[in-house]
């Protein structure tokens, strides 16, 4: 349909998020009416398996409890609405969310068409209205196989796991195989056998400048392998009387190639090495400069485009105007005579394109001041590669030179850039050493001195050095990322949420930006591998992607692969509870009862593994325990503290949790009293209370007049009521130099201004919240107005205009010089007042509220 006539009719477009919303409705004007569904509003129910798995796998559908009131919204809408544009994200969850809606809308008979928005800018966005067309039966089929998937797996394993092993525990079909990769990065390590092996440098001056060092590669023309001290100090001997002199010298011209725009695992990952993001971040933030930003006089636009993609794909226009900013950038000369194209993996979804900016002519420094700095950060970083991705490559000349001396044969590389190509932008962050099967180590930047075949080197020392072979890295976000990616495992809309499900449910655990498997990890791991083989296999699961794959082409019915998924799963399943109790089985260990001398026992229970006496139940003793790196058990045992119980009278043992060591009471559960405690110097435990009275001082309760005291909170020490939970005064705490305790003040009246509420007239006063300082009306709580603002040099007090003070005057322009209006609050009460100031002093004051002139 012709924009003009499209123009005349009542237009209803549905997005997914207020902010794109926000930015697309900027775009069209009037005749449209924006609506943001904020993520799916149907999807099967929360707590029952909800897909009939007798009748075909049909799903049972249900608009969620917390978006009745979005469905609604658009139901009312789509009535009024003459046409009806579906327009969420691009890919197979969008896809879901504009099928749900559609059916949700279906009986107000209203054209629906899709919208398929991969960049938001005005061009972009009216282009894509233009070519709207069906829905994708296909891709929504495709995401509803996935989900039902995901469902079968988490809602049927989930309660074997609980019923078994752990209340709690769960199971995802992706997220398993994550979890066992890690696991078995994990047994690696531990299995690796170090190995030593040394190494010789020897330093060298030749005729010309600089002095080199050039590594020991071979012995009789065989590769060498020092293996010990003993060896190297042997070699070492026999070099001292040596001539070294050069036997070959090589020189190439070497090139580097610039690197394929982003896509969506290599944008995480560079975001992981280069900013420190986790990748649930960086999608974050890469939504948000999709969906758009304030752009100041120019409007909201987005600044890349679809952030979900594993294409490389980039446009002819995009690449015109990549190739027209290197030219005025950097000039001709970075710029090769054709476009560079890169070549996207064969399951890649060539309907997308790359991760890149959207408007060339924004570069990061000129848009800067309207991002926040991690917005910034990134956008330089995408902006960059994009530019990067089609300039010239870099050049190296590379030198490598090998020096006889006797039968040893010593080897020197060097490389210097001679055309910097693609890195005068695009530098590739610093890397450790690496080195070939030759020896050759990684040259770039060093320099070697002009060297002639024959030539005699003098020796200025000789340098060795120990080394011991190292094990298998373990996986950070990016590395694992990357498995994933290289092994199929999971789409560029999952791994986010793969690398935080995993985290979120404690089956793998950060240490210093490494992944290691917990315990319980390793458990429920152990568990999966050998009750669902198929399940966590690797090739399985990517194969299962594969076949999703397929179902989204047509090639495949999304029901026959849900039955072929479910003959082997069913199986599995059924056999799982004995294959779980076999595993179950009692281990022996070799540490002796503290109480009987009877043999411990490693035992399940409804929290995991524990060490259980043998004697059982004629001895009742059990604790946990602890594995060594070795794989040794080590009990973690309780001790007397010495103290009775103050609530039961039972002895007080030390224990230890999460949080570290405490007193519990012997007669637990029955008895659950728990209390911190201190040591003292010789070693006795003296119980901490949890509250005391502030010593210093008579404090009193300002509401109740009953003694304050001192309590610890989650963010540390405060003064809490004695009388609570009738009176639950609280109040921040000071200490003065002699340990005095005085109450902080929570409010202070803006002495320094006249600041007055411009809603209700009465005084603003300076208040202290979780964020830090902010002005509050003093008539709260019958006015709850707050501002923010900051203080000048000169002390005074200045309100900073929030976006919702400046989006009331961005309909306003000055009837003098035409400029907006802005608005702001002074001693008399609100007002309005040109920004073109101090060249334009336009002022209009406001008349106050009513509710402010009763009051």
């Amino acid at each position: 349909m012709a924009q003009k006539e499209t123009a005349s009719l009542k237009n209803l477009v549905i997005v997914e998020s207020p902010a794109k919303a926000k930015t697309i409705s900027k775009y069209l004007g009037p005749g449209y009416t924006v609506k943001a569904s904020i993520g799916h509003i149907v999807d099967l129910p929360a707590r029952k398996l909800g897909v009939a798995i007798e009748n075909n796998f049909q799903p049972e559908y249900q608009v969620l409890p917390e978006k009745k009131k979005v469905a609604k919204e658009i139901m009312e809408a789509a009535k009024k609405a003459d046409q009806i544009f579906l327009a969420p994200d691009p890919d197979r969850e969008g896809e879901a969310i504009a099928w749900h809606i559609a059916n949700l809308i279906a009986k107000e008979r209203k054209p629906v068409r899709r919208v398929l928005i991969n960049e938001i800018t005005r061009q972009a966005v009216k282009e894509a209205l233009a070519q709207a067309g069906d829905l994708d039966k296909n891709r929504f089929e495709a995401q509803q196989a996935r989900r039902i998937l995901d469902r079968l797996v988490g809602y049927q394993i989930s309660p074997l796991l609980w019923r078994k092993i752990k209340t709690g525990l769960s199971a995802g079909r992706v997220q398993s195989v994550a979890v066992r990769l890690i696991c078995e990065r994990e047994n690696a390590i531990q299995e690796f056998k170090v190995e030593e092996y040394w190494s010789i440098e020897a330093l060298l001056k030749a005729q010309n400048p600089p002095e080199f060092t050039a590594r020991l590669i071979a012995a009789d023309g065989e590769k060498i392998k020092i293996a010990d001290q003993s060896s190297a100090e042997k070699i070492e001997q026999e070099l001292a009387g040596q001539n070294f002199s050069v036997a070959r010298v090589e020189k190439k011209e070497r090139q580097k190639k610039p690197p394929e725009p982003f896509i969506t695992a290599r944008l995480q990952q560079e975001a992981a090495k280069r900013l420190g993001f986790p990748a649930k971040k960086t999608m974050a933030i890469a939504q948000q400069l999709y969906e758009g930003i304030e752009l100041g006089p120019d409007g909201r636009a987005g600044l890349i485009t679809y952030m979900r993609t594993d294409s490389v794909r980039v446009s002819s226009q995009a690449i015109e105007q990549a190739r027209a900013k290197i030219r005025e950038l950097f000039g001709d000369e970075h710029l090769p005579a054709r476009p560079n194209i890169y070549k996207s993996r064969k399951e890649a979804q060539e309907a997308h394109e790359a991760i890149r900016p959207t408007l060339i002519d924004k570069t990061p420094e000129q848009v800067k001041a309207y991002l926040t700095p991690e917005q910034f950060k990134l956008y330089k970083m995408i902006y960059e590669r994009f530019l990067a991705s089609q300039m010239k490559p870099a050049l190296f000349d590379q030198t490598s030179a090998d020096i006889r001396a006797g039968r040893y044969t010593f080897r020197a590389t060097g490389s210097i850039i001679k055309f910097p190509g693609f890195l005068a932008l695009w530098q590739e962050p610093e890397k450790n050493k690496t080195e070939d099967e030759n020896g050759d180590e990684d040259a770039e930047g060093r320099k070697l001195p002009q060297l002639a075949v024959g030539e005699i080197l003098k020796l200025q020392k000789l340098d060795k050095q120990q080394h011991f072979t190292q094990p298998p890295p373990r996986y950070n976000e990016a590395s694992l990322i990357r498995e994933l990616e290289e092994k199929g495992i999971g789409r560029p809309s999952t791994y986010a949420q793969i690398v935080s499900t995993i985290q979120e449910r404690k089956y793998v655990e950060k240490v210093k930006g490494a992944f290691h498997p917990t315990e319980l990890g390793c458990l429920v791991n152990n568990i999966l591998t050998r009750s669902f083989p198929d399940l966590v296999n690797v090739k399985f699961t990517a194969s299962m992607e594969d076949r999703l794959d397929l179902v989204e082409e047509g090639k495949l019915k999304w029901d026959s692969l849900l039955q072929d998924f479910y003959k082997i799963f069913a199986q599995q399943l059924k056999a799982a509870p004995e294959m779980i109790e076999k595993m179950r089985a009692e281990v022996p260990t070799n540490i002796p009862c503290p109480k009987c001398g009877k043999q411990l026992m490693v035992k399940w229970g409804r929290q995991g593994e524990f060490l259980g006496c043998s004697a059982y139940p004629a001895c009742d003793f059990t604790a946990n325990f602890v594995r060594k790196e070795n794989g040794e058990i080590e009990p973690v045992l309780t001790q007397e503290s010495g103290l009775n119980c103050p609530e039961c009278g039972k002895p007080l043992l030390v224990r230890k949790g999460k949080r570290g060591e405490f007193l519990g009471c012997a007669g637990y559960p029955k008895c659950k009293f728990t209390a911190n405690f201190q040591r003292t110097e010789a070693g006795e435990v003296k119980m901490v209370p949890k509250t005391e009275p502030a010593t210093a001082g008579e404090l009193a309760c300002p509401k109740c007049g009953k003694p304050l005291l001192l309590k610890q909170g989650r963010r540390g020490e405060f003064l809490g009521c004695s009388a609570y939970p009738k009176c639950r005064f609280t109040s921040n705490f000071t200490r003065a130099e002699t340990g005095e305790i005085r109450l902080a003040e929570k409010t202070e009246v803006a002495a320094s201004t006249s600041i007055l509420c411009e809603k209700c007239g009465k005084p603003m006063v300076i208040k202290r919240g979780r964020k830090g300082e902010f002005l509050g009306c003093s008539a709260y709580p019958d006015c709850r107005n707050t501002k923010n603002f900051r203080r000048k040099d000169n002390g005074e007090i200045e309100i900073i205009e929030s976006p919702a003070d400046a989006s009331r005057a961005d309909r306003r322009t000055c009837p003098q010089c035409g400029k907006p209006l802005a608005f702001k609050t002074g001693k008399y009460g609100p007002f309005l007042a040109c920004s073109g100031y101090p060249e334009c002093k336009f002022i209009q004051s406001l008349p106050r509220k009513k509710s402010a002139a009763k009051k």
